[in-house]
C-alpha cells in the first residue's frame, strides 16, 4: 500500500463484467471437451489468447476463467493434462485440453419489477440498483433480475452483451446497490466500452469499514484471483503457481467513527471481481456487513455504552450485506460528447447506521 499524493488523480476505472460481478458464475450442465496440438507456427502465445482464439465465441475473460478452474475441478483448461497460468507461453507439440461447462439456455424476459430510473434518452439509461437484485439472468437467478425490468421498461437493448446481458455495460454484486448504466444501442454500448478502456468514465463508492485505517489517502496495490480453495471467493494471489490480475484501488478515508469504524471513498482503477471488498480485508479494514470476506464480528465490548452497541449490531444486521454503495457516475454522452455526473444518496440500511455512529 502507497500513500497518495494530496490531489486527487483524475482518472478512474469503470466497471466492466471483471469487476464487481453480479455473483461470481457457474455454470452447469453437461460439459463440453476440446482438445489442440500447437503447431511450430503458434508456439510463444498466450494460453488464454489461443484458447479464446480456438473456442468458438469465447473471449478471453472466458478463456482465463476456463484456466483459472481449480485443480480440483474437472473442467477447465489443460496443457499436457496439467494446469497453467494464463500467461503461459505455448511450445510446439503441447496438448491443450479445454473442458467448457455448457450454459443453461435461458432466456431473459420482460418483468414488471420496480426500476428506480436516473436518467433516461433514446441511447441509455441510468439505474440506481436495489441491494438484494442480481444484475442478469443466470444459473440459479433467471428471475427477478435487473435486466428482466429494464427489458419491461425499454424493450429494445444493446445486443453487445448476448441473450442474458442486453445493454449490460457493467454490474454489481447482488448485494451492492448503486449506479449501472444500460445501453439502448450497439453504437452507445461501444461507446461507453471505450471509455472504460480509455478510464474517462468515473465511478466511486462508499464504504463503510471495521477499524480506521492509518493513512488518509492511499493506493492499494494487490493482485487479485480467485481464491485457491474457496470457488466462491477472490483474493489477493502472490502464490505464482496461481493467476492473478494486477488490481489497483484508491481509497480516501472521509469520516471517522469512535476509533472503531471509518467511512471510505473508493475508486477504482483496474476492475477485478469482487475488487475493493478484496481489497478492504487484505488491509485488514473488511467492509462492514461483508460476511463472505469477513464473517460475522462484534463490537469491542468498551467501544460504546450498552444501549448503543445493541443498537448498532441490529443495524449492521439490517445491513443483509456490505456496507457498499456505488453513488456516483461520470460519463460522457456517447452521442452528444456531454459531460454527465449522477449522484445518488446511500440506501436507507446505511444511512441509519452511519446516524447511529454520528
Amino acid at each position: 500500500m502507497t500513500p497518495m499524493p494530496d490531489q486527487e488523480d483524475p482518472e478512474s476505472a469503470f466497471l466492466t463484467d471483471d469487476d464487481e460481478s453480479s455473483e461470481l458464475e457457474e455454470s452447469v450442465s453437461t460439459p463440453t471437451e476440446a482438445a489442440w496440438q500447437v503447431a511450430a507456427g503458434q508456439a510463444g502465445a498466450r494460453l488464454d489468447v489461443f484458447l479464446a482464439a480456438c473456442l468458438p465465441g469465447a473471449s478471453r475473460a472466458e478463456a482465463q476463467r476456463l484456466i483459472e478452474r481449480g485443480a480440483e475441478e474437472a473442467d477447465g483448461a489443460r496443457v499436457n493434462g496439467k494446469r497453467e497460468k494464463a500467461n503461459y507461453r505455448l511450445r510446439a507439440g503441447d496438448v491443450i485440453t479445454a473442458t467448457r461447462p455448457q450454459l443453461h439456455s435461458a432466456h431473459a424476459g420482460a418483468e414488471d419489477l420496480p426500476l428506480a430510473i436516473v436518467y433516461e434518452d433514446r441511447d441509455l439509461l441510468v439505474i440506481d440498483k436495489a441491494r438484494g437484485m442480481v444484475v442478469h439472468p443466470a444459473p440459479g437467478s433467471e428471475h427477478g433480475t435487473l435486466v428482466n425490468a429494464v427489458l419491461a421498461h425499454a424493450g429494445d437493448l444493446s445486443g453487445i452483451g448476448g441473450a442474458l446481458r442486453p445493454g449490460i455495460v457493467h454490474r454489481l454484486d447482488k448485494d451492492t446497490g448503486g449506479l449501472l448504466v444500460v445501453a439502448k444501442n450497439d453504437d452507445a454500448h461501444r461507446d461507453l466500452q471505450a471509455q472504460i478502456q480509455s478510464r474517462t468514465a468515473e465511478r466511486r463508492y462508499q464504504a463503510l469499514v471495521w477499524g480506521v485505517p492509518r493513512f488518509q489517502q492511499a493506493s492499494v496495490d494487490a493482485p487479485i484471483g480467485r481464491h485457491p480453495s474457496d470457488r466462491k471467493k477472490m483474493a489477493v494471489v502472490t502464490d505464482p503457481r496461481h493467476t492473478a490480475r494486477p488490481a489497483l484501488t484508491d481509497l480516501t478515508v472521509r469520516e471517522t467513527f469512535a476509533g472503531t469504524f471509518a467511512l471510505l471513498e473508493a475508486k477504482l482503477q483496474t476492475g477485478r471481481t469482487h475488487q475493493i471488498r478484496v481489497h478492504a480485508a487484505y488491509i485488514q479494514h473488511p467492509i462492514v456487513g461483508d460476511l463472505l470476506y469477513t464473517g460475522p464480528r462484534k463490537l469491542p465490548a468498551n467501544a460504546y455504552p450498552v444501549a448503543t452497541r445493541t443498537a448498532i449490531e441490529a443495524a449492521i444486521l439490517a445491513l443483509n450485506g456490505q456496507a457498499l454503495h456505488a453513488y456516483s457516475l461520470s460519463f460522457d454522452h456517447p452521442r452528444t460528447r456531454e459531460r454527465l455526473s449522477f449522484p445518488v444518496p446511500l440506501p436507507p440500511v446505511m444511512q441509519d447506521l452511519l446516524t447511529l455512529l454520528r
